[in-house]
């Protein structure tokens, strides 16, 4: 036998009984903005254009039009489109930038712990050094806040062994980094469980626009023919659709028009499809009866 992570047993969906979401709705969107802060002239962070020699003040201030231009013209449109957006907070942002997680809360967002900065990996630590991690993250966002964050996705989608435990342990009630699920799916830990929430790769603005070098135009077709074969394939199970956003990326004004496009289609399905917190997807999913989700 190969070696297992041990978190979750298979189940292959057209296997598992049919649920709804609130008001007998079968699909769930949500939108999840990335907010990251980096140290400069360090070489840390994603390499938007080829690496110079420190300080790279090409890729270091593309990242940083994120938080000063790109979020703001996100946060813009989400308000003309009444759609509710959850900020994937990197702690670090509060010293930086803290007008940008003020407008969050001002539009009564969900914050999701997001590690210290997307310049270092949980996977790379120990368990100490990582369990200090979570627990500094999550000490500066809930004194910000006013509450502990209920979710966390790791800085780079990255976990050490012992992660999903430790996030349990420090009281998160889902994490976002498996990406092996249309549904939400009960992770085993040390301690007891905890809650993934899908957050799938392929249509993420990062490897799409920048791994990929997708057309914006491309992109947004992308995005409406995930979240059209969701809305078809929900007809038979609840599901769950993430549109996860980078302001450095999505929020330059060519992208920026794009995705209006594919957010405009969206939309015009309100009725169909419940458009919600990742945290009040988790709350609903986990109240649930037991073994609905598996």
């Amino acid at each position: 036998m190969l070696s297992s992570h041990g978190r979750y047993a298979f189940s292959p969906i057209v296997e598992r009984k049919a649920w709804d979401w609130p008001e007998g709705k079968r699909l769930a969107p949500y939108i999840a903005v990335n907010i990251e802060h980096f140290p400069f002239g360090e070489g840390m962070g994603v390499p938007l254009a080829p690496a110079q020699p420190e300080p790279d003040v090409v890729n270091f201030s593309w990242r940083d039009y994120g938080n000063r231009i790109g979020i703001w013209r996100l946060l813009e449109m989400f308000d003309e489109l009444q759609l509710p957006a959850a900020a994937l907070a990197n702690s670090e942002i509060y010293g930086h930038a803290p007008q940008v997680m003020a407008a969050f809360r001002k539009r009564g967002d969900e914050v999701v712990g997001h590690g210290r900065t997307n310049a270092e990996r949980q996977g790379q630590m120990s368990e100490a050094e990582e369990r200090k991690l979570i627990l500094e993250a999550t000490e500066i966002l809930a004194r910000h806040e006013g509450k502990k964050p209920a979710g966390w996705m790791g800085p780079w989608v990255s976990e050490s062994r012992v992660t999903p435990d430790l996030l349990q342990e420090a009281g998160y009630q889902y994490l976002m980094d498996w990406g092996h699920d249309d549904q939400p799916v009960w992770l085993k830990t040390r301690g007891g469980r905890i809650l993934s929430i899908p957050y799938p790769k392929p249509t993420n603005d990062l490897p799409a626009l920048h791994g990929h070098s997708a057309a914006p135009s491309d992109w947004a077709d992308m995005l409406i023919d995930y979240f059209d074969e969701m809305l078809h394939q929900s007809r038979r199970h609840a599901l769950v659709c993430c549109l996860s956003l980078h302001p450095f990326l999505a929020g330059f004004p060519g992208r920026l028009r794009q995705l209006r496009r594919a957010l405009d289609h969206v939309t015009a399905h309100r009725d169909r499809v419940w458009i919600a917190h990742p945290g009040a997807i988790a709350r609903y999913a986990a109240g649930l009866p037991e073994g609905t989700i598996v």
